[in-house]
């Protein structure tokens, strides 16, 4: 299967998702008779070429599936039911596929009956295409543990018996939280993807950015919709830099800064902007913020990091992710030396979210190796090397640990 085939797949998967929970009901059902269709799609369009209009194409081939998966299990469970074809699905055919149900189907996934990790799961599972692998490591979780949770987290949306439309303004407010947080993870698993061997995965950060921009339309003066939708803008800014042309990762204070993005970068800028003159600021407007100040840097030493670790030191008081302190480690390192930051690193140390995180180890790498202490800091960038599943990122750490290594 050609990569573009393989990227629609991926984009209208949710797409198709939406219009079959719409139009039947039945949320896991669906997402099985979603998957089947992907597979037929998966082999038939290499061979016979992609549809004029695939959505409707994969809508039909996903409701054939569905309706007679369902019917099949009715019979099963009960054969001497007269009445069972009345709790079928209707048949007069397939939904309408003129539709996007994306922003619909993130709020179902964020419904309160689920816990807040649950609801998160849920959509990246359902809305965002991630493996459940994927989803437990940017969880920090082990594999079966997500998996279990995916699965609950579907049975009791089916119990909740829950309607498929935007929820009323009040139940609306009452999710946000939870969808912004799927957005946000997401666009970092497209923007930094945690396994396999590119760097990014473009289609996710992409999809990220087109979900929240929908949110921003729904929600205008929402600071917090507005501070995430700028976040991703001026983050994927500087994503044609991150690589160079072998595919190795660059890191910031080394990128082209001529080659970041100066429209995403100005529209991220102005949402910013306008959103932190309506009231105080929350996590999201804040590491806008952050990932401002580096953007409007002309070059890596005139980036103002007495201000970033302000900023992080206001994002550490609003959340208690361990990223955050990490961040600021780095932060604390630039502005007061890099024992600072090591001081900061230690109170990870016992933090079971993150003692296996190879961004622990590489961030320590990095502060040893400017305090001089070159082979400790070439054995965490081995340490760090070995604890990611992404081939860029392992190439990196160990390009800097055998660099150390030959000084």
């Amino acid at each position: 299967m050609s990569d573009r085939i393989e990227d629609l797949l991926r984009d209208l998967a949710p797409q198709v998702l939406g219009a079959l929970v719409r139009r039947y009901g039945h949320f896991d059902a669906a997402e099985d008779a979603v998957q089947e269709a992907l597979l037929v799609a998966a082999t038939q369009w290499p061979v016979d070429g992609v549809p004029t209009d695939p959505r409707p194409w994969l809508i039909r081939v996903a409701s054939r599936k569905l309706i007679d998966q369902l019917r099949q299990d009715q019979a099963r469970r009960d054969r001497e039911d007269v009445d069972a074809t009345r709790r079928l699905p209707p048949a007069e055919g397939p939904p309408e596929a003129d539709q996007d149900d994306s922003l619909v189907l993130l709020f179902l996934c964020c419904h309160p009956v689920l816990s807040r990790e649950s609801q998160v799961a849920l959509t990246l599972r359902a809305v965002g295409g991630l493996t459940t692998e994927e989803i437990a490591h940017a969880y920090l979780l082990p594999l079966p543990t997500m998996a279990q949770r995916i699965t609950r987290a579907k049975q009791r949306i089916k119990a909740a018996g829950s309607t498929f439309r935007l929820p009323s303004p009040k139940d609306r407010a009452e999710r946000l939280d939870a969808v912004l947080q799927v957005l946000y993870l997401i666009f970092n698993e497209g923007y930094t993807a945690t396994s396999g061997p590119e760097l990014n995965r473009v289609e996710l950060s992409a999809e990220a950015i087109r979900l929240t921009r929908m949110l921003h339309r729904l929600l205008p003066a929402d600071g917090e919709v507005a501070g995430l939708l700028a976040l991703m803008l001026l983050t994927d800014a500087r994503r044609p830099a991150r690589t160079d042309p072998n595919g190795l990762l660059v890191p910031m204070h080394e990128q082209d800064r001529r080659r970041w993005n100066a429209e995403m970068i100005a529209e991220g800028t102005d949402l910013l902007t306008a959103a932190m003159t309506r009231g105080p600021a929350g996590p999201y407007q804040l590491q806008a913020a952050i990932a401002a100040v580096h953007d409007e840097a002309a070059d890596a030493a005139d980036t103002d990091w007495k201000q970033i670790l302000g900023l992080y030191g206001l994002l550490r008081q609003a959340t208690d992710n361990p990223l955050v302190t990490l961040n600021l480690a780095v932060a604390a390192g630039m502005v007061h030396g890099p024992t600072a930051g090591l001081r900061l690193l230690d109170k990870l140390a016992d933090d079971k979210r993150f003692t296996e995180h190879h961004r622990l180890a590489a961030v320590r790498a990095h502060l040893l190796e400017t305090a001089g202490e070159i082979d400790a800091a070439a054995e965490q960038y081995r340490l760090a090397a070995k604890q990611t599943t992404s081939v860029p990122e392992q190439r990196y750490l160990l390009d800097r640990a055998a660099r150390l290594t030959r000084a």
